[in-house]
């Protein structure tokens, strides 16, 4: 939280967007709760749900609507599979542009977008779920060092966009529980 708060220089230097994030999320697990869900749509759509209700921040906003196009993409999918996680990529990427009234290159927007585009390719390439996501990961972190060159205000302050960052934390999440791996909310 601390690392995204201090990137926060656009569009407003208010050093929340780590906070914002932080809370967006938390709202859209507390929804998902101890329940048993019987499809990976289901868990998506309680999952967005949450984070729209609980979303905090410009960047919140927008992790939510990446968060209700993902649900939108697995619509009707009772388990996800390559194709089916490329798709709510792209749509999250989607949904979260049509959200935002004058779209900025250079930020967490264009992450998704870039991070959604290899997820596509490396699933229309036959690849299993591990390596779309990690297609995806990979594609985010260099986007992600891209959005100075895009965006003046960032190489000014010599940073990374914030909002971008917490999105490659978060798809670093998925990559690491589709791995098994165990982490802290």
């Amino acid at each position: 939280v601390a690392e995204v708060n201090s990137l926060n220089v656009f569009p407003v230097p208010d050093g929340e967007t780590g906070t914002n994030m932080t809370l967006t999320m938390r709202a859209a697990i507390k929804e998902v709760g101890e329940r048993e869900f019987t499809s990976a749509a289901e868990l998506a759509r309680v999952l967005a749900y949450g984070a729209l209700m609980g979303a905090r921040g410009n960047s919140g906003v927008i992790l939510s609507q990446i968060l209700r196009g993902f649900a939108r993409g697995l619509d009707a999918r009772e388990v996800v599979e390559a194709t089916d996680l490329a798709e709510a990529l792209r749509q999250g990427s989607v949904t979260a542009y049509k959200g935002v009234m004058k779209p900025v290159e250079g930020m967490m927007l264009t992450v998704i977008r870039e991070a959604s585009d290899a997820a596509v390719r490396a699933a229309e390439a036959g690849h299993g779920i591990g390596d779309v996501l990690e297609s995806a990961t990979n594609e985010a972190r260099a986007s992600l060092a891209r959005t100075p060159s895009l965006l003046p205000v960032l190489a000014a302050a010599g940073v990374v966009d914030a909002g971008g960052q917490g999105l490659v934390y978060v798809l670093e999440g998925m990559r690491r529980h589709l791995r098994g791996e165990v982490t802290d909310v």
